[in-house]
C-alpha cells in the first residue's frame, strides 16, 4: 500500500513537471504566433495575456517537481555546520512551517478562484478570459506543492531523513 502512495506521489510530481513543461512550450509558441501577427499585419488579441497565464501557471506547476530534484534554494551553510541531529530538527521546522504555509495559501487561493468563477471575473484585456482559469493552474500547481512538503515532512519524521535529491552539476555553478 505505501508503495502504491510513494508511486502515486511520485507520478505526481513528474507529471506536474511535464505539465509546466508544456506551458513554457505554450509561451514559446504564444510569442512565436504573436511575432508573426505583427509581421503579417494581424492583431492576436491576448497573446500577452495568454502568455503570461502560462507562466504563472508553469511557475507553480513546476515547484513540486523542482523541491524533489533539489532545484530550490536550501541555505545549507547552517545544516552542515550542526550535528545530524539538530540537522533533522531543523529540517522538521522548515518542512513544516513550509507546508502550514502552503495550505494557508491552498486554502486562500481556492476561495480567491471560487469567488472570481462566481463574480465571472475576467481579464482587464480585450481577450476578456475568465479568470478562474489561468488561476485554477496556478491553485493546482499549489495543491501539488502543499502536498509535496507535507509528504516530505511525514517521510522525515518516519524515516529521519529527507527525500531531495542534490543536484550537484547545478549546484556546482552557483557555489
Amino acid at each position: 500500500m505505501l508503495r502504491a502512495l510513494r508511486w502515486t506521489l511520485d507520478t505526481l510530481y513528474k507529471v506536474a513537471g511535464v505539465l509546466a513543461a508544456l506551458c513554457l512550450i505554450a509561451i514559446l509558441v504564444l510569442i512565436v504566433l504573436q511575432m508573426v501577427a505583427r509581421w503579417t499585419g494581424m492583431i492576436f488579441v491576448g497573446a500577452a495575456a495568454y502568455a503570461g497565464y502560462a507562466m504563472a501557471a508553469s511557475s507553480f506547476l513546476a515547484f513540486a517537481y523542482a523541491l524533489n530534484h533539489g532545484s530550490h534554494i536550501r541555505v545549507s551553510l547552517l545544516l552542515n555546520a550542526v550535528p545530524a541531529s539538530v540537522r533533522r530538527w531543523i529540517d522538521v521546522w522548515c518542512f513544516a512551517i513550509g507546508a502550514a504555509v502552503m495550505w494557508y495559501f491552498v486554502w486562500f487561493g481556492q476561495r480567491f478562484v471560487f469567488w472570481s468563477w462566481k463574480f465571472g471575473d475576467v481579464s482587464q484585456g480585450q481577450d476578456a478570459t475568465p479568470l478562474w482559469i489561468p488561476q485554477s493552474a496556478m491553485l493546482v500547481g499549489a495543491i501539488i506543492l502543499a502536498i509535496a512538503l507535507t509528504d516530505h515532512l511525514v517521510y522525515l519524521l518516519v524515516r529521519g531523513d529527507h527525500r531531495l535529491k542534490r543536484d550537484l552539476v547545478d549546484q556546482s555553478f552557483a557555489e
